[in-house]
């Protein structure tokens, strides 16, 4: 039997199906980058927050949960995990006292630059798989993926940086 086929018992063999490599490739990468940066740095998904707060300094997390894709509840736990390792500040926004505007302190600053060259290491040794000539083809068909997934959920342009003002909380 061929795989990706129908095999007795209603099962389907996904070893070749598409999304099911896509998973393996996104495990392959989170292995990768735990082993170069080490217990002392970042998660993953910490550092993916901080990235996307280098480029939107003072969002809130609702903006947050839309840039990055990490679930409404995931990334509240972070953002308060975050904050009492000092990687993050907090504050209201003037114009919705119920939402919280998010930033990077001085220290997640810090901390994004040790991981940074841990992610760019890891991202090195994903690509070491494929021969050189189709690197650049395989990152250009998982950006088309992209593309198709953001128009297919209406978010084809994210949020723009936005200077939010801010007033402290509790303090």
């Amino acid at each position: 039997m061929m795989k990706g086929q129908r095999i007795p018992g209603n099962c389907f063999d996904h070893s070749e199906a598409p999304s099911h490599m896509i998973r393996r490739c996104q495990k392959f990468y989170g292995d990768l980058y735990a082993r170069e940066a080490g217990a002392t740095e970042l998660t993953k998904q910490q550092f993916t927050l901080l990235c996307a707060l280098e480029q939107n300094d003072g969002v809130s997390q609702t903006a947050l949960v839309e840039i990055t894709g990490i679930d409404r509840s995931t990334l509240a736990e972070m953002v308060r995990r975050m904050l009492e390792k000092g990687l993050l500040s907090r504050e209201r926004t003037e114009e919705d006292q119920r939402a919280n505007a998010v930033a990077i302190s001085p220290s997640g600053r810090k901390a994004l630059r040790g991981a940074r060259n841990a992610a760019d290491r890891a991202e090195r040794a994903l690509l070491e798989a494929l021969p050189q000539p189709e690197r650049q083809k395989f990152v250009k068909a998982l950006s088309q993926i992209v593309q198709a997934a953001e128009l297919l959920n209406g978010d084809g342009a994210r949020p723009a940086r936005r200077n939010v003002r801010r007033r402290k909380i509790g303090g």
